[in-house]
């Protein structure tokens, strides 16, 4: 890979670790005009899209189980609630470490639900007429740990 800069690959290319520790470096000693500005903006953007990626697939998670846990209750196992349980701890984890995920929590609820009834149906092979075409849940109930439906 070489950059757009010029012939020379820069050390964000050939070494992530060692540009990251140099980054820091750089800023701690306050050495801010040598610092890849471009890459450590765009590095910081994407964290910012990796924890909403990681809310929304744990949100899944949870509401996938716990539509298999109410619609084929016959096959309710430790896993499946050990699993809820353990999703509901990241959501719960990652609210109290970035608390402005709560709003973005709440938004994206609705749109995650066809994505978990999709996967449920794959995983339980009921037919997608088996789950209701609305979240049968509200979001206070999917990450409360005392919750499991009927």
């Amino acid at each position: 890979m070489f950059s757009l800069k010029g012939d020379r690959p820069n050390l964000y290319e050939t070494d992530y670790l060692q540009w990251i520790e140099t980054t820091v470096k750089k800023l701690r000693f306050g050495d801010y005009t040598n610092v890849d500005w471009e890459n450590l903006i765009e590095e910081i953007e994407d964290m910012g899209r990796s924890e909403r990626r990681s809310l929304k697939s744990n949100l899944i998670v949870v509401l996938v189980h716990l539509l298999k846990w109410q619609f084929q209750p016959e096959c309710r196992s430790g896993s499946w609630e050990g699993s809820i349980i353990e999703h509901r701890r990241r959501i719960r984890e990652a609210i109290l470490e970035s608390p402005s995920l709560q709003p973005y929590l709440e938004s994206i609820f609705a749109e995650c639900y066809p994505q978990a009834v999709k996967q449920a149906k794959a995983e339980t092979r009921l037919p997608l007429e088996a789950f209701p075409q609305q979240c049968p849940y509200e979001l206070v109930e999917v990450i409360n740990d005392e919750f499991l439906p009927e």
